[in-house]
């Protein structure tokens, strides 16, 4: 079980959580320059220094004397997940340095436009940048047929009863798509707005998703995704005079929680706004292969 929400983690690799699918027409190669079976041989996925401790339960009042230890040892195992995800993000985020990757963690309640977005960027896209899609859903396959029916190749990672994606499953999503140097890598993050943000993927630019249909006030009672968010797209913008949301409210909110933050209102069904984010994504992109150098450098 998941230290940090309580969300089911697999036994074994092979249970639903963080199971991939790919299209049958996507060309699949076994020469994937990534594995990530390899990347986490190195950590026991079971947790198990903390499986044996409730053997001993005593049945003669002695229950209390063993809650400060099921305490500690909750504590302990939430600090080794989050450690080994920050491990396995961090090969992540070399691979993508390395191959000038720009992988972009989209994330957001659920509902929000993640989809649409992507289906129009890539529409819309052209020639400009090639872009491929980690899709994250709790169940079906359906946003990532949406993505392929966009153009786009795709891998759906269906997380079961999980609230989030984390380094592990984008590894293995890597490995099925094997990104093309220089292309960009949207990873749909499970509609959520709490545990998302605890998770590094090892991506280089964090994107929330905001739409107007929500409340303003979504950055002060969600301040750790916003605080850790390097781009806000305000979305659904086309529905402003039809609801109750404050923009300038939303944007100084936005602002006391990450001062840094950059914000563009658009709407992914009129494109309203949109040359801003393919703007984004160029300049992005286009510091992706200096970044590469620079690591490269002795």
């Amino acid at each position: 079980m998941c230290g940090v929400c309580g969300c089911s983690e697999p036994e074994h690799e092979s249970e639903p959580l963080a199971h991939a699918h790919s299209s049958h027409a996507l060309e699949h190669s076994h020469a994937h320059h990534y594995d990530p079976a390899r990347a986490h041989d190195h950590v026991h996925p079971h947790g198990h220094d903390h499986a044996h401790a409730h053997d001993n339960v005593h049945a003669h009042g002695h229950d209390h004397a063993h809650a400060h230890d099921r305490d500690s040892r909750l504590i302990r195992l939430e600090h080794d997940l989050l450690h080994k995800n920050s491990l396995l993000a961090g090969q992540n985020r070399a691979w993508f340095q390395g191959r000038a990757v720009l992988a972009i963690n989209l994330v957001s309640s659920p509902g929000s436009g993640k989809t649409t977005l992507l289906e129009r960027t890539i529409a819309e896209s052209g020639l400009r940048w090639k872009l491929l899609v980690i899709q994250g859903d709790q169940a079906t396959d359906r946003d990532a047929a949406r993505i392929r029916g966009a153009g786009a190749r795709a891998v759906q990672i269906n997380t079961g009863t999980g609230c989030h994606l984390d380094a592990a499953m984008v590894a293995r999503g890597v490995a099925e798509l094997d990104p093309p140097a220089g292309s960009i890598l949207a990873i749909e993050n499970v509609g959520n707005l709490v545990c998302p943000a605890l998770f590094d993927l090892g991506e280089r630019a964090r994107v929330a998703v905001l739409s107007v249909t929500e409340g303003a006030d979504k950055p002060l009672k969600y301040p750790y995704l916003f605080r850790g968010t390097q781009l806000v797209l305000l979305n659904k913008t086309d529905l402003l005079p039809y609801v109750d949301f404050d923009l300038d409210a939303c944007k100084d909110l936005l602002r006391q929680v990450n001062p840094d933050v950059e914000m563009l209102a658009v709407s992914a069904k009129t494109g309203s706004g949109l040359d801003a984010w393919y703007a984004w994504l160029t300049q992005r992109l286009a510091i992706a292969p200096q970044q590469t150098a620079q690591g490269a450098a002795p």
